[in-house]
């Protein structure tokens, strides 16, 4: 990838943003694709890159920040996380999006670009109207099944906000990759036109005469909700081994942070070898459950090799908790706090108006995004009013001024994409705990974020995290090998860990 013209000014943008109540669980963000890095980045990269805004929109507002022009990068196809053969023009973020940020140092492995081109034409065998997937319908529809057929699937079921749609989806094409089935992802009208088609003479998304109705209300007590047919013992993980047996036409995978413990099953290796004979699997879910994934035997060896740097699954803010409201001047001195005290933002002098800038300042961009404009408007007042102790030019930006969150609107998910796309293109990125929307802009990024503790302790406003990756929120605490709950998994492998920022959160580390 080739090098990006930097402008004399420092390209800092600190994103501040509103974290959302853990029940609404959502991200008011915007995001591109730019993945080199995490796993959840380098999975990311074939299939979300986004339709608007324009590269023409972002370049005028990254000039108007101060950031700079690109130049064309020498690998468009990302060390070949991007398959050849697609219609530029269909897609523009599709080659331009690794123009607006720095060449990641993270490659893909050999064996995950193998991988890749195995699913694509797996995917174009597959995929929505072909003979393979109209004979996998009909087996739907006869409600059972007696084994995995030629084509197996993975149905994707938006859950909560756009953060965490595109946490899941990436949780979701992870496992499929793994299982050789396909994705398939269900669009509702407010995510239509958002995301470019990932792979080249198909799609990915679930038609719309598909026979089961009503996905977005299928939850814990459906009739073939995989944890509801183990807790009734209508299947069993025993039936694994069977050679003829007869399993139900499909099976859904109920997995937000709400799920109970015998949908968590799940993520035991037994389960998933039962899955596996499954034909269709129904995926609903809001978290980044690839860190469980790594806790299963099976898979160790295979994501060794896909990601050799396990902290480059997801690749490349600032919200509030509403759950355990923090008031607003505290948060913002905490920001404050934070951004003087790591060197990311300059004091001011507050008895010297701010000066005339000259061509010789260096400029600082800040990058808000936040539904409140308050937390914009009292930093761009701050600098605006007073001059900064180092000399320097701070300038603040907030894109959007929504107020509320509107996550069932398709111009809303639009602007947070788009917002979250900007946050990835940041030097330094500084987001609150919890943040779905920071977790995928520092994925798309390869950024380690300054984040924002929820119980901050004297004199520690913020952290620096250890790696890329996002956290998985509500992990199983249930020991598949012992057979008992209440396990910290985070002490199972060394490479999954602890989240910074939650508690009970489990995190892929290097």
């Amino acid at each position: 990838m080739g090098s990006m013209k930097r402008s004399r000014s420092c390209r800092i943008l600190a994103a501040v943003e509103g974290l959302e109540a853990k029940l609404e669980r959502n991200s008011t963000t915007t995001f591109v694709m730019s993945l080199v890095i995490p796993v959840l980045c380098l999975l990311c990269v074939p299939f979300l890159v986004y339709r608007r805004p324009t590269l023409e929109w972002l370049q005028t507002i990254r000039v108007t920040a101060g950031i700079g022009s690109v130049e064309s990068p020498e690998d468009k196809l990302l060390g070949g996380l991007l398959p050849p053969g697609f219609d530029e023009s269909s897609c523009l973020s599709r080659y331009q999006a690794a123009l607006y940020r720095k060449a990641s140092p993270h490659k893909p492995s050999p064996f995950l670009v193998e991988k890749l081109r195995r699913y694509e034409t797996l995917h174009r065998k597959c995929g929505p109207n072909t003979e393979l997937y109209n004979r996998s319908i009909q087996q739907l529809e006869s409600d059972h099944s007696t084994g995995p057929m030629e084509c197996n699937y993975v149905v994707w079921i938006p859950h909560y906000g756009l953060g965490n749609r595109v946490m899941s989806i990436v949780s979701g094409f992870l496992y499929a990759l793994l299982n050789d089935k396909v994705l398939l992802i269900h669009v509702d009208r407010d995510m239509e036109d958002l995301f470019c088609e990932p792979f080249p003479d198909t799609s990915w998304v679930l038609p719309k005469d598909f026979p089961i109705e009503n996905l977005g209300g299928f939850e814990g007590d459906a009739t073939l909700s995989y944890g509801k047919l183990i807790r009734d013992k209508i299947i069993n993980n025993d039936m694994r081994f069977a050679t003829k047996v007869t399993l139900p036409a499909y099976v859904y995978l109920h997995l937000p942070w709400y799920s109970k413990e015998w949908d968590r099953l799940f993520y035991c290796e037994d389960a998933q070898q039962l899955l596996r004979k499954i034909p269709w699997l129904l995926l609903r879910t809001d978290e980044y459950f690839v860190p469980s994934l790594f806790l299963v035997d099976e898979y160790e060896e295979e994501l060794q090799q896909l990601f050799p740097e396990r902290t480059t699954v997801f690749h490349h803010l600032i919200r509030i908790f509403p759950l355990v409201p923090i008031p607003f001047e505290t948060m913002l001195n905490q920001i404050i706090n934070c951004t003087l005290s790591q060197h990311i933002l300059p004091a001011i002098n507050p008895q010297e108006p701010a000066a005339a800038p000259s061509n010789a300042a260096k400029v600082k961009a800040v990058l808000v995004t936040n539904l409140n404009s308050s937390y914009h408007d009292r930093l761009r007042d701050m600098y605006y009013e007073h001059s900064t102790t180092t000399g320097e030019v701070i300038t603040v930006h907030q894109p959007s001024h929504e107020e509320q969150q509107h996550t069932d609107k398709r111009s809303h998910n639009v602007k947070a994409w788009s917002e979250i796309t900007l946050l990835s293109f940041s030097d330094v990125l500084v987001t609150t705990a919890w943040s779905t929307f920071g977790y995928v802009a520092q994925g798309l990024g390869g950024l380690k974020p300054w984040i924002l503790l929820r119980h901050p302790r004297p004199g520690v406003a913020c952290v620096h995290a250890m790696s890329t990756e996002a956290c998985f929120h509500a992990p199983p605490d249930y020991d598949c090998r012992a057979r008992k709950g209440g396990a910290d998994l985070s002490a199972v492998v060394p490479y999954v860990r602890q989240c910074e920022d939650v508690e009970v959160g489990l995190k892929l580390f290097d």
